[in-house]
């Protein structure tokens, strides 16, 4: 099955999503994590798309969380 992006659909993340999105970004970019999904939304933002802005936005404070509990393990 072929699957179709349409700029306008509702992309809405599920948690799986968003948790595993997150765990491609912190691999991909270590340390720079955050601030890569923080500039996605804003990007998101600022083209008028608030329900992907939203949606990167979960992936940086999911990551956010993974560190400061990362931290607290040491």
């Amino acid at each position: 099955m072929q699957q179709r992006w349409h700029p306008n659909e509702d992309v809405t993340p599920t948690p799986r999503e968003v948790g595993e999105m997150a765990s491609v970004l912190e691999g991909r970019h270590g340390h720079f994590a955050v601030g890569v999904a923080e500039f996605f939304s804003t990007q998101h933002a600022l083209g008028g798309d608030a329900g992907r802005s939203w949606a990167w936005a979960g992936v940086a404070e999911i990551i956010r969380q993974r560190e400061i509990k990362r931290c607290k393990e040491r």
